[in-house]
């Protein structure tokens, strides 16, 4: 049996979603097809509209068969640190190849570029290093180097978002020499920030803005979501009366840092060259996070980039908790299933002789440190909610993986 792995977030799970399942199967003639998924907080760094058991339900009923979960530690990073951890867990199940979405279309640029920075390394970081020095993003940074080494031309973009992530994926694969096919199929019909819904596929961006402006799924939405999808967003709204959103986050991490020195400021991962004095600074100063994302944001500090500071922030995230998982020699202690189907369940008790990590699914006692990780940031995630709808929804991480009969 074979398995092609995608690496997702489903924020919401939808049709373009559904046709990239679809492809994927078909492009690596997988029997089945492995997600990867982030948790309740997002690569970005923003809490996921509907917790990652509702978006897995969706994924489920929509194609995927099994559901892993990208640990916390891996989710909320810049796209290396993303990709690796994405790749590792699709190896250690087995997965043949791998399928992505990108705006190039086709492997073989990807493949090129990777054989370039190999054999221009030290160029690159020279360059790299240079353009940090010059107050310049790391997107930035690493866009001008790309440009200095020949990387960027009108066919192969890498400021685009899923052309990056792919390059991530791509170098984990080669680097690590790890026996698995690369595919990508060429997104559809829209950008990945487009912010308004056009057809029936559509970016998710425009898909939460409908939602959230109406508060409502409206006939609009609901003409790029699967059915499933459409469902669970109605079942999460009326489970919680609440869409995630940072606003609803916003006096819990004003509370945070008010309350915080600078010094504890500084043990957050991602605080560094003395933005906790601009966080204690500003605080005083904004009615909601939007306002505080600008305030804070520099030439220096993208929005991405504070939005992870301020997930670091809310979960209580240190730099020493974060060092063991992002050293590069580290390895995933486990692998998380956080849902499957029967065709799912039959890869799975294929390989599982062969996977040599174990294969857990729920919480337990005397977790890994990786699981206690996830456990705040799940705790974080659902502190907005009333204590009854908190507790019933936490404990859906003390339970099995989600089984769905497709």
């Amino acid at each position: 049996m074979k398995a092609c792995g995608v690496v997702v977030e489903y924020n919401p799970f939808h049709n373009g979603h559904a046709y990239h399942v679809q492809k994927a199967k078909e492009v690596s003639q997988a029997d089945s097809v492995i997600a990867v998924m982030s948790g309740n907080f997002l690569q970005r760094g923003e809490p996921a509209i509907i917790d990652k058991f509702h978006r897995t339900r969706a994924a489920l009923s929509s194609g995927v068969d099994i559901v892993l979960e990208l640990p916390y530690a891996n989710a909320v990073q810049n796209s290396d640190y993303f990709a690796r951890g994405a790749v590792q867990l699709l190896h250690e199940l087995g997965a043949s190849s791998i399928c992505f979405g990108s705006e190039a279309g086709t492997a073989e640029p990807f493949i090129s570029a990777n054989l370039v920075q190999k054999e221009r390394k030290k160029e690159y970081e020279i360059e790299l290093k240079a353009r940090l020095h010059q107050g310049l993003s790391f997107p930035e940074a690493s866009m001008k180097a790309y440009e200095a080494i020949g990387l960027v031309n009108q066919q192969f973009d890498l400021s685009q978002p899923n052309n990056i992530l792919g390059m991530g994926y791509v170098n984990t694969i080669l680097e690590q020499d790890l026996p698995m096919d690369i595919h990508t199929i060429k997104r559809l019909n829209n950008e990945f920030h487009d912010p308004d819904i056009t057809g029936e596929i559509a970016s998710a961006t425009s898909i939460r803005k409908e939602i959230i402006e109406h508060q409502n799924v409206t006939s609009q939405a609901r003409a790029a979501l699967p059915a499933i999808t459409a469902e669970m967003l109605q079942q999460y709204k009326q489970t919680t009366s609440h869409w995630h959103q940072w606003e609803h986050y916003f006096q819990l991490v004003n509370y945070r840092v008010q309350t915080m020195t600078p010094q504890e400021l500084r043990q957050i991962h991602g605080v560094t060259e003395g933005i906790e004095y601009r966080l204690k600074n500003t605080a005083n100063q904004v009615e909601n996070m939007e306002d505080w994302f600008r305030k804070i944001k520099t030439k220096r500090y993208t929005w991405t980039r504070i939005q992870r500071i301020f997930t670091h922030l809310l979960t209580n995230t240190t730099k020493d908790e974060l060092a063991p998982f992002l050293a590069d020699d580290s390895k995933l202690p486990y692998v998380r299933v956080l849902g499957i189907t029967e065709q799912g369940q039959k890869y799975l008790n294929h390989v599982k002789k062969a996977i040599k990590i174990p294969v857990l699914s729920s919480y337990r006692k005397n977790m890994h440190p990786l699981m206690q990780l996830e456990e705040k940031a799940s705790l974080s995630y659902y502190s907005i909610l009333k204590p009854s709808t908190r507790k019933m929804l936490f404990n859906q991480e003390l339970k099995g993986p989600i089984r769905i009969v497709r």
